[in-house]
């Protein structure tokens, strides 16, 4: 059963029970309200009938009606009592005994045309209580009044008077089928309006379900569900879809991009083992010739054989170390003095090119937060790199910008173009005018990891023809 369905079916059995009690209540106040009313009516019009048996029960002619010859008495031996004569179309009125026995009646009607009495009615009227009951004379249910007629304390007679119940019943039966005719054409258009009803709620449901559905079939997570009612229930949900496939497309993304940049960086490691590879694989063959090559000969094959053992070592032991930093290890974060580390860097960068003008500066209280090895690795390889592409100065800086220290290493050589600039970072990027610079391309990406590691940022920025300079921003 779709939800669709079972929504409809719900909603109309909750009007179904709302209809019945509203039905059913209507229906008692009315058959309780009617019955009220028409015992009112009985009191009403028994009144003065009840006043003037009353007063004729303790008389001598009315003592006797017991001994008239064929009881019951006709109402028209009271010939100068209007009330007992006075033509009846709605009531019927009885006079009985203390037994329940008849003794008067309107025209004298035998005892077939007797108003029922329950024995239980019968002694609360000897014990002087009124009682009402309904009853069936000649096929037709009566509502009858019965009232005692005492004399000096001493009930002598009992009068019944009945109404026919035979119009409030019908009149009950026509309201019931009323109701129920009534209560039958709302489920049905209630159900149609709920089914129609539903199908509109429902429709943004049917639009995640089919986009959900073309998402499986076609593996496209640039698709949204188009959505544009109320933020009910509904509302949100279309939204939580639509914000859980663009994580999912996010998510997507950077799985694809990690598996290309995992293919890449497999094809770049590769292709720089290859070469060193190559060369000790042409080396080895050299010195197993036969007959052997010259002694100088085999000198320089060994150099070079040496030279390329220390190439392998350097590119594996950086290939361990982005692969450490990349892989989120974790570092110990420390309150470092920045111009005693800028110093260190500059006096071991020295070394690399003596000649070169290398300056370092950096406000004597300045501090910062961070693991000092991972740092100075960073910049040891931001100068070395800037010592390789420049010919002129190199200037390593320091300053505090709020709640940042802002490292800048920057030099005055030719500038990085805009196009290569945005893979500076990149594995194994190098540009295409380094020349025979030598290096595998993974020492700002090291560095990048590394500073990325410490909750820091790196950028480079950099003009043709002004020189570059590389940025380091951590917390103070």
């Amino acid at each position: 059963m779709s939800i669709r369905l079972r929504f409809t079916f719900l909603y109309n059995v909750i009007l179904f029970l709302t209809l019945a009690a509203l039905g059913s209540a209507l229906y008692l106040i009315q058959a309780e309200t009617t019955l009220q009313t028409l015992r009112q009516e009985i009191l009403w019009a028994s009144d003065p009938l009840g006043t003037t048996l009353q007063r004729l029960a303790a008389t001598t002619d009315f003592q006797n009606l017991q001994t008239f010859p064929q009881p019951p008495a006709p109402f028209g031996v009271f010939p100068n009592e209007p009330a007992l004569n006075k033509p009846r179309e709605r009531e019927l009125v009885r006079i009985l005994d203390t037994q329940g026995a008849l003794v008067l009646s309107p025209f004298g009607a035998s005892d077939e045309s007797a108003l029922p009495l329950s024995a239980a009615g019968l002694q609360a009227l000897q014990n002087g209580q009124d009682w009402w009951e309904t009853g069936v004379v000649n096929a037709e249910s009566y509502l009858i009044y019965n009232r005692p007629l005492s004399v000096g304390g001493q009930v002598v007679y009992i009068m019944q008077v009945a109404r026919s119940l035979a119009e409030r019943n019908a009149a009950l039966n026509n309201l019931g089928i009323t109701l129920v005719l009534a209560s039958l054409v709302t489920l049905l258009l209630a159900f149609g309006v709920g089914w129609a009803f539903s199908g509109i709620v429902l429709r943004p449901i049917q639009r995640i379900t089919h986009t959900a559905q073309m998402i499986g079939a076609k593996q496209d997570l640039t698709q949204r569900v188009d959505y544009t009612g109320p933020a009910d229930e509904v509302g949100q949900l279309a939204t939580t879809f639509n914000t859980m496939l663009a994580r999912l497309q996010e998510a997507y993304q950077r799985v694809a991009y990690a598996l290309e940049m995992q293919r890449n960086f497999v094809a770049d490691v590769s292709h720089e083992l290859r070469t060193p590879l190559t060369t000790l694989r042409g080396n080895l063959g050299l010195l197993r010739r036969t007959p052997p090559i010259p002694a100088e000969e085999q000198s320089d094959i060994l150099t070079d054989m040496v030279d390329e053992s220390d190439r392998l070592i350097r590119l594996v032991n950086d290939l361990l170390v982005l692969a450490r930093a990349e892989a989120g290890r974790s570092l110990t974060l420390e309150v470092i003095a920045v111009p005693a580390l800028l110093e260190e860097v500059c006096r071991q960068a020295r070394q690399l090119e003596p000649e070169r003008a290398l300056t370092c500066s950096a406000p004597q209280d300045l501090v910062l937060r961070a693991e000092r090895d991972a740092l100075k690795q960073v910049l040891l390889a931001a100068v070395d790199n800037a010592l390789k592409h420049s010919t002129g100065a190199v200037e390593l800086t320091a300053a505090q910008h709020e709640a940042q220290v802002e490292l800048r290493v920057h030099d005055s050589g030719q500038g990085i173009p805009p196009e290569q600039l945005a893979h500076i970072f990149e594995r194994f990027y190098r540009g295409a005018d380094v020349g025979g610079t030598p290096g595998f391309g993974l020492g700002l990406a090291i560095a990048k990891a590394l500073v990325e590691g410490q909750g820091g940022t790196i950028a480079m920025e950099s003009q043709p023809g002004q020189g570059s300079t590389l940025i380091v921003r951590l917390s103070a």
